[in-house]
């Protein structure tokens, strides 16, 4: 991969479908180690059409903050998985293009996990609005296996398989409006939350060296 071209001459953005191939990505490869709430999925694409990276949206758990946005319909940003070694700035337009293909009005709701060392910059390369930290001091069950389950499943977590209980940190909030003029300043008015300055730190790279099986046309 020539590292002096441009993103947009070496990577494409195309709508896939979710089949069982592709699960990898988010088991094994995503630090979650599970499958989201999934409405839209995209992969990133280079020039030899190799499956570089996926991006999917799916309706939030959070009915409270679903309902706050009506009659708008609320999304969210949920899972943002790439391989190592990519060009700069193939996330930022990873993002920019699987918005474009969302229909308006949507709004986007993304968060970055503190706890894991991401303080949200694809989102500020992306024009994203920060609005603070949410969900502070909530209970995520840390399992024997490795994998984390957050307190909102604790009526289905077999506690005999805990590990340990930690706190949350709260999560970095993020909204992106995919609308119109119009529609964007109804959203504006909408907004429960102050807007901030965006958040600056080291982040911390998890371990995404996990190569999936699967590399070749999901779409």
């Amino acid at each position: 991969m020539d590292k002096s071209e441009s993103v947009k001459d070496i990577f494409t953005v195309k709508p896939i479908r979710m089949c069982d191939m592709i699960k990898s990505w988010f088991l094994e490869k995503h630090y979650a180690h599970r499958i989201p709430s999934i409405s839209y999925l995209f992969g990133l694409y280079d020039k030899e059409n190799i499956l570089q990276g996926v991006c999917s949206f799916g309706m939030p758990p959070n009915y409270i903050e679903m309902n706050a946005w009506k009659p708008f319909n609320l999304l969210e940003l949920n899972r943002l998985i790439v391989n190592d070694g990519l060009q700069k700035n193939s996330l930022s337009f990873f993002v920019s293009q699987s918005l474009f293909f969302i229909e308006k009005p949507k709004v986007i709701i993304s968060y970055s996990d503190l706890r894991q060392g991401h303080h949200g910059y694809i989102y500020q390369a992306t024009n994203w609005i920060y609005t603070g930290i949410g969900g502070e001091g909530q209970n995520i069950y840390i399992m024997k296996n490795g994998t984390e389950r957050h307190q909102r499943h604790e009526v289905d977590i077999d506690m005999k398989l805990v590990d340990r209980i930690e706190k949350t940190k709260g999560k970095a909030r993020y909204y992106f409006f995919r609308a119109n003029k119009t529609d964007k300043k109804k959203l504006m008015s909408l907004l429960r939350f102050p807007i901030h300055q965006y958040p600056k730190g080291d982040n911390k790279r998890y371990d995404t060296s996990f190569k999936p099986a699967v590399q070749g046309i999901l779409f």
